[in-house]
């Protein structure tokens, strides 16, 4: 399975983004997926993951109440969307799959590339 993610970009503090992976291949939907950034001279960081069926999600405190995931198996696709964006959400952010539901990134399987958001104050 190959993923792609997009949707990044510059935006101000308060805004809204809404990011996407497009996933490759017949088997999306036997896929846990997570979401991750990373931001310079820090390590890798979870920020969402998202049940195979969609029906349960869980997110880091730093995002709870702001980000949502959601994904459509019709399409290939997890979304990330992200509101009341903070100058600390800026990041890479990247999209993962894998067989657990799991908030560890060693845990997923495969990788799409990132995409940067940045949050200006």
């Amino acid at each position: 399975v190959q993923l792609q993610a997009f949707g990044g970009g510059l935006v101000q503090a308060g805004g809204s983004l809404r990011l996407s992976c497009a996933a490759s291949g017949r088997t999306f939907s036997t896929y846990v997926m997570g979401w991750f950034h990373q931001a310079p001279g820090k390590e890798r960081e979870f920020v969402a993951v998202i049940s195979r069926s969609g029906g349960s999600t869980t997110y880091a405190d730093s995002v709870k109440g702001r980000f949502t995931t959601s994904r459509d198996n019709a399409k290939n696709t997890v979304y990330l969307q992200m509101n009341s964006l903070k100058p600390e959400d800026t990041a890479v952010y990247s999209c993962a799959g894998g067989l657990m539901y799991a908030t560890e990134s060693g845990r997923y399987d495969f990788w799409g590339q990132g995409t940067q958001v940045t949050v200006s104050s």
